[in-house]
C-alpha cells in the first residue's frame, strides 16, 4: 500500500513538473542556444559509442544467424534478411536506447541534481525564471531531435559490421546484399524512428525529474542517477511492448 501511494505521489509530481516544463520559453534566443548545446552534449557525444556497439552487434548477429540456421534447404540470403530486420525493428531502436539510458540518463540526472544541491535552481526561481522550462525543456527536445539520427547511424553501422563478416568466409557480400534488399518494408524504418522519439522523451524527462527533485547531498545525487537509469530502462521495456504491438 505504501509502495502504491509512493508511486502515485511520484507520478503526480512528475506530471506537475512536465506541466511547468512545457510552457512557452521567456527568451527564445536563449532557449535556442541551450537547445543546440544539449543536442551536441547529449547526442553528438554519443555517436562514438553508438557506432562501435552497433558495428560489433551487427557482426555478431550475422555470425550467429549463419551458424545456427545453416541448412541446404535455407536460402543463403536469409542471413542478411534476418540481420536487417533485427537491427531495424529491435536493436537499433530499443536496445540501443536502453544503452543510452545509462549514459545520457545518468548525465542529465547528475547535472540537475548537482545544480539542486548547490542551490543554483533555487537561485533561478528567486530571480523569477521558470527553472524547469529553462533547464529541462532544451534537454528533452534536444534528445528527441537527435535520437532518430543516432538510431539511423546504429542501423547503418550494424549492417557494415555484418558486411565485415564476409571476410571471415561466413557468407558473401552478394548474399548479404540480396538479403538486405529482400522485401524491404519502409514502414519498419519509421517504426524505429517513432520508437526512438518516444524513448528519448522517456529518458530525458524521467532523468530530469529524478535530478531536479533530488533532496540531500552528493550521495543523494548518485542515488538519483541510478534511479533515473533504472526507471528509464523499465519504462522503455514497457513502452517497447505496446509500441511493437501497435506499430507492427
Amino acid at each position: 500500500m505504501l509502495t502504491l501511494k509512493k508511486s502515485l505521489t511520484e507520478t503526480g509530481r512528475y506530471v506537475q513538473l512536465m506541466g511547468r516544463t512545457f510552457s512557452q520559453p521567456d527568451r527564445w534566443r536563449m532557449f535556442y542556444k541551450e537547445y543546440v548545446k544539449e543536442m551536441f552534449q547529449l547526442g553528438y557525444n554519443s555517436i562514438g559509442i553508438v557506432l562501435i556497439i552497433s558495428f560489433f552487434i551487427g557482426a555478431v548477429i550475422c555470425l550467429q544467424i549463419k551458424l545456427n540456421i545453416q541448412s541446404p534447404w535455407m536460402p543463403r540470403m536469409v542471413t542478411g534478411y534476418t540481420t536487417r530486420e533485427i537491427m531495424l525493428l529491435e536493436f537499433s531502436s530499443s536496445i540501443m536506447c536502453l544503452i543510452l539510458a545509462g549514459k545520457v540518463g545518468s548525465n542529465i540526472a547528475s547535472e540537475l541534481g548537482t545544480m539542486r544541491i548547490t542551490q543554483q535552481i533555487d537561485a533561478l526561481d528567486i530571480m523569477g525564471v521558470n527553472s524547469a522550462n529553462y533547464l529541462i525543456l532544451p534537454k528533452i527536445l534536444g534528445l528527441m531531435t537527435i535520437m532518430p539520427i543516432l538510431v539511423t547511424l546504429s542501423v547503418f553501422s550494424g549492417l557494415i559490421g555484418a558486411y565485415c563478416t564476409s571476410f571471415m568466409g561466413t557468407t558473401t557480400i552478394s548474399e548479404l546484399t540480396e538479403g538486405f534488399r529482400y522485401e524491404f518494408n519502409p514502414w519498419f524504418f519509421w517504426c524505429g524512428m517513432i520508437k526512438a522519439v518516444v524513448y528519448a522523451f522517456i529518458i530525458s524527462s524521467v532523468s530530469a525529474y529524478k535530478g531536479y527533485t533530488v533532496d540531500g547531498g552528493s550521495i543523494e545525487v548518485g542515488v538519483s542517477s541510478t534511479d533515473a537509469v533504472v526507471t528509464s530502462s523499465v519504462l522503455i521495456l514497457f513502452a517497447d511492448i505496446f509500441l511493437t504491438q501497435i506499430l507492427t
